[in-house]
């Protein structure tokens, strides 16, 4: 058995196409096919149903293509292994994570680079659903996810910090000059929230209902990004993650007022699949996240943008 004929598995199973796969693997598409009938042979299984077209993996094949993607991440992983010991840490760090939780993790991923400046760090916008599909599948290294997640499984967890509300909301606003804000004064504001498919407008539609309102916003967008190009017109408000701030910051013309509750949301931290060895990569960014307090940055800059109680 040939780690290339591995590999044209993996590219099959992901391209769900023979040309596309051998496009990916820079092979003609006869030379593709071959290796996988090679690789059956050799195993003595059918690997791949066949008709007209790609139609699948046979059980035996999704049993060999777990097997593939274990035995591609150890050939990678030895690799990294030998290199750090020539001369550092090198490859790329494989890092999901999802689009609430990216605004805080340049928080890890600068003094990540800084130490191993022969390394790369390539950071992608995913749902919970699919960190833990690609962590299965080897596709990730780690993860910054909700580590409540119910769909969270086979991970080891790393907190990093806890959610904290806050109502962003035009400086001359009825709540502006509030101690504390109620969820049921918030949903009556002209608002701008994160899409109903988004886990954390999920976990704000749970607070709105526990105070007995259903919040209504007149506009839904699926990026923070695209929230905060929103606010800053000061025409709405928005319930937002206190690790948002590190990257946006309060536009001008806008105020951060604390929620009255809860004073601390879901916890939020790294996840790698639990297997051994951890990726050579992962185990670094892990040691940065042991040496840097996120949850501290995090509420200092949170403590700078919030005024005097009223």
């Amino acid at each position: 058995m040939l780690l290339r004929q591995l590999e044209y598995l993996v590219a099959l199973a992901r391209e769900r196409h023979f040309a596309r796969a051998a496009d990916a693997c820079h092979v003609s598409q006869p030379s593709l096919s071959a290796a996988i009938r090679k690789l059956e042979r050799e195993l003595d299984v059918p690997i791949v149903r066949r008709g007209r077209r790609f139609e699948g993996l046979t059980p035996e094949g999704e049993r060999v293509l777990l097997w593939a993607h274990r035995i591609l991440a150890e050939r990678d992983a030895l690799g990294h292994e030998l290199e750090a010991m020539r001369g550092g840490l090198t490859g790329t760090l494989r890092l999901g994570a999802i689009p609430t939780a990216m605004t805080a993790a340049s928080l890890l991923t600068t003094p990540f680079c800084e130490r191993h400046p022969k390394a790369r760090v390539r950071m992608e916008s995913l749902s919970s659903r699919e960190i833990n599909h690609r962590l299965a599948e080897f596709e990730l290294d780690v993860a910054v996810t909700y580590l409540d997640d119910d769909s969270l499984l086979h991970v080891r967890k790393t907190p990093l910090y806890e959610e904290r509300y806050l109502l962003l909301t035009p400086a001359d606003g009825e709540l502006a000059a509030y101690g504390k804000a109620r969820w049921r004064d918030i949903a009556a504001l002209p608002l701008c929230l994160l899409s109903p498919d988004m886990r954390n407008r999920r976990i704000l539609d749970e607070f709105f209902a526990e105070d007995g309102v259903t919040a209504l916003p007149a506009i839904e967008t699926d990026t923070v990004a695209g929230l905060y190009v929103h606010l800053m017109s000061r025409r709405w408000s928005s319930v937002i993650s206190h690790a948002w701030l590190h990257m946006f910051g309060v536009p001008d013309g806008m105020r951060v007022v604390p929620i009255a509750n809860p004073v601390h949301g879901p916890r939020v931290g790294l996840v790698v699949a639990d297997r051994s060895p951890v990726p050579m990569q992962a185990r670094a960014l892990l040691r940065i996240a042991g040496e840097t307090d996120v949850r501290d940055a995090l509420d200092a800059l949170l403590e700078s943008h919030l005024g005097p109680p009223a």
